[in-house]
C-alpha cells in the first residue's frame, strides 16, 4: 500500500472544539484590544487638550499661573477694538489704571487663574488617608492572619470586610458625614448644650462633630479603602513562609517581634501593592468628599491658619471636585472646557506622581528583601 494512501494519523485536522477554542481566543482578544483602544483615546484626548492649558510654546514652556493662583472669574471684553481676556483680580486692577471705564464684559466663572489650592487639597486627602488606611488595615490584617485562631466569627469578619469593598463610595460619603462631620466628638473647655456633652473634670467631649473639613474627609476616605488594604496585607502576609516565624520563636523572640522582624518586613513589597490601588481610589472619589472635606471655593491654603491644630479642622478643594463643579454646574463654553481638560490633565499627573512613589518604594523593598 502506497504511503501516500496511508492515513494520517497525527496531522492537523481542524475539529469542532478547535474552532470553538478559536473563537473564544478571537473573543477574548477583541475585548481586550477594545479596552485598550478605549482607554487609549481617553488618555488620548486628556492628554491632548490638557496639555493645551498646562504647557504653552513661549519660555518657560509651563503655564506657571494655572498651577500657582486660586481659580477665578474670567472676563472678556473689548474696549478700543480690542480684545482682553482677564481674571478677576487683574480685570480690576486694569480698570482702576485706565480709570474705571464702562466696559460691558462676558463672566466666565472658574475659567481664569489656576487650581493650586485643588491641587494641595488632592494631596493632602490622599497621604492623610492612606496613612490611616495603611495603619488601620495592616494592624487588621496581622490580627486576622497571626492572632487570630479561626471560628466563625473571624469567617464572620472577613466576610462583612469582602462586602464593605461593594459598597457604593455615595454611601461611604453620607456614612462620613453622620458620622465624622455630625456627630464625632470633640474635647473643648466648655459644654455644649446642642449636642451630648460628656463632662471629664479638665474639660468637655463634645459630640458635635468635626465639620466639614480634611479630618473628616480623612478618615471617610480610609474606611472607604480600607477593604482593599486588609485583604492585600493579610494575603502578602500569607505569602511569607512559616519557617520565618517558627526560627524567631525557637531563638527565644516572642510572636510580636517574630512578626516585627521576619515577617512584616517580607511583606512590604505586597502591602505597598494594596497601597497603590488604595492611591488610585481615593484619589479619584468626588462623592465622600463632597460631603466630608471638600469647598467649591476656598481662599486660604490648608497651612494659612492661626494655630496648627486648625488644619484638620478646615474644608480644602480638591482637584476632582472642582472637575465635576466646572463641568456640570456651570455653563458650558469653550473657556470652561479649557480648565476641565487641564484639571483633568494635572489630575491624572499627580495620581500618576504618587502611585509611581509608591511603586518605586516597593521596588526597593522587594529587592531588600528576598527569600
Amino acid at each position: 500500500m502506497d504511503s501516500a494512501q496511508l492515513p494520517q494519523l497525527f496531522s492537523s485536522s481542524p475539529s469542532s472544539a478547535i474552532r470553538k477554542e478559536k473563537w473564544v481566543f478571537s473573543i477574548f482578544r477583541t475585548a481586550t484590544y477594545s479596552i485598550l483602544a478605549a482607554a487609549t483615546l481617553v488618555f488620548g484626548i486628556i492628554f491632548v487638550k490638557g496639555s493645551g492649558s498646562v504647557f504653552q510654546a513661549e519660555a518657560p514652556f509651563i503655564n506657571i499661573p494655572f498651577l500657582t493662583q486660586a481659580p477665578e472669574t474670567l472676563h472678556v471684553f473689548t474696549l478700543e477694538d480690542k480684545r482682553y481676556e482677564m481674571g478677576d483680580r487683574q480685570f480690576r486692577a486694569f480698570l482702576e489704571s485706565r480709570g474705571n471705564p464702562a466696559v460691558k464684559d462676558d463672566n466666565y466663572v472658574y475659567s481664569a487663574g489656576g487650581i493650586f489650592p485643588c491641587i494641595v487639597g488632592t494631596v493632602f486627602l490622599v497621604v492623610g488617608s492612606m496613612a490611616i488606611a495603611l495603619f488601620v488595615g495592616i494592624s487588621s490584617a496581622v490580627f486576622l492572619n497571626e492572632y487570630s485562631r479561626g471560628g466563625r466569627a473571624v469567617e464572620l469578619l472577613r466576610l462583612a470586610i469582602l462586602n464593605l469593598a461593594g459598597v457604593p463610595s455615595i454611601v461611604f460619603g453620607l456614612f462620613g458625614y453622620g458620622l465624622f462631620v455630625l456627630f464625632a466628638p470633640v474635647l473643648q473647655s466648655t459644654s455644649n448644650p446642642a449636642c451630648l456633652s460628656i463632662p471629664l473634670g479638665f474639660a468637655y467631649l463634645n459630640f458635635s462633630g468635626w465639620g466639614v473639613s480634611l479630618l473628616a474627609g480623612w478618615f471617610t476616605l480610609a474606611f472607604m479603602v480600607l477593604p482593599v488594604v486588609i485583604t492585600a496585607s493579610e494575603e502578602s502576609l500569607k505569602a511569607v513562609p512559616k519557617g520565618f516565624r517558627d526560627g524567631s520563636l525557637a531563638l527565644g523572640a516572642t510572636q510580636w517581634e517574630a512578626i516585627r522582624t521576619n515577617v512584616l518586613p517580607y511583606a512590604l513589597p505586597g502591602i505597598l501593592t494594596s497601597s497603590i490601588l488604595g492611591i488610585a481610589r481615593v484619589a479619584g472619589e468626588t462623592a465622600p468628599i463632597m460631603f466630608t472635606a471638600a469647598y467649591v471655593v476656598r481662599d486660604r491654603l490648608p497651612w494659612e491658619v492661626d494655630r496648627i491644630l486648625d488644619v484638620l479642622f478646615q474644608g480644602v478643594m480638591a482637584l476632582p471636585y472642582h472637575i465635576y463643579v466646572v463641568s456640570s454646574k456651570i455653563p458650558q463654553n469653550e473657556y470652561t472646557e479649557r480648565v476641565q481638560f487641564g484639571t483633568a490633565f494635572v489630575f491624572l499627573s499627580v495620581v500618576l506622581l504618587i502611585a509611581l512613589s509608591s511603586v518605586l518604594l516597593r521596588n526597593r523593598m522587594r529587592s531588600r528583601y528576598r527569600w
